[in-house]
C-alpha cells in the first residue's frame, strides 16, 4: 500500500471514529482530538488518564505498515522517560509481533493491552465516575478549605472532605481536585465511597 493509500486509510478511520460517542466525554491527558474506535479503546484511555507514568496520549496517531495494508493504532503514549509507545486496545485482532517489528523500524515500540489491564478491579469504574467531572471548576475558597483541612488532619474521608465545599457542588468539586492532582484517593482499593481516604498531594516547587 502506497503513502497516499495509507493517508486515505487514516482519514477514513478517524472520520468513522469521530462520529461515535463513547462515555465518558472528559479527559485530562489527551493531546488532540478525542476520537475512539470502540468503547473498549475509550475504556483504555480512562485508565491512561490515571497512570502516573503517562504524560499524555493521542488517539489514532498515524498508520503503520502492516503487510500489504496499513494499521492505525488506537493510541500513541508519551511516558515520563520520554519514550513514545503505540498501543492498541485488546478488542483488535492483530498480529502483535508484526506490528511491533513495524514500530521498531520507525524507532518506536508497540504493544496490545490485556483485558485485565483495563477491566481487572475497580479502577475503571472509579476513573469513569471521576472523569464525568473533568470540566468542573472549583472555587478558590473551596480548594483552600479542603487543603487546609488536610494539612491539619493529615487525611480525611470523602464524607468529611465534602463538608469543605460551600461554593462548588461538593462531589463535583472533590472529583475535580482529584483530577487536577491536588488530592488523591486509592482507585484500586474499592469503589469510591464515603469512607474512602483522601490525601493531599505534595507538589514540587
Amino acid at each position: 500500500m502506497g503513502i497516499a493509500s495509507r493517508a486515505l486509510t487514516l482519514r477514513a478511520n478517524r472520520k468513522t471514529a469521530s462520529i461515535r460517542t463513547y462515555y465518558p466525554a472528559g479527559t485530562i491527558k489527551c493531546d488532540g482530538a478525542t476520537i475512539y474506535r470502540s468503547q473498549v479503546s475509550r475504556d483504555a484511555a480512562c485508565i491512561f488518564d490515571f497512570d502516573p507514568v503517562i504524560i499524555h496520549w493521542r488517539c489514532l496517531p498515524f498508520s503503520l505498515p502492516y503487510g500489504d495494508e496499513a494499521h492505525v493504532p488506537d493510541f500513541e503514549i508519551l511516558d515520563t522517560d520520554g519514550c513514545l509507545e503505540l498501543v492498541d486496545a485488546p478488542d483488535r485482532d492483530v498480529d502483535v509481533e508484526q506490528l511491533a517489528a513495524s514500530a521498531r523500524r520507525i524507532g518506536m515500540s508497540y504493544r496490545q493491552l490485556r483485558r485485565d489491564e483495563i477491566y481487572g478491579g475497580p479502577r475503571l469504574r472509579n476513573a469513569k465516575d471521576l472523569l464525568r467531572y473533568a470540566n468542573c471548576q472549583v472555587s478558590l475558597g473551596d480548594r483552600l478549605r479542603l487543603l487546609a483541612g488536610l494539612d491539619e488532619h493529615g487525611t480525611l474521608t470523602v464524607a468529611e472532605s465534602l463538608a469543605a465545599f460551600t461554593e462548588t457542588k461538593a462531589v463535583a468539586g472533590l472529583a475535580s481536585l482529584i483530577l487536577q492532582g491536588f488530592v488523591s484517593v486509592d482507585l484500586d482499593a474499592g469503589l469510591i465511597g464515603p469512607e474512602t481516604t483522601v490525601r493531599r498531594i505534595t507538589r514540587d516547587l
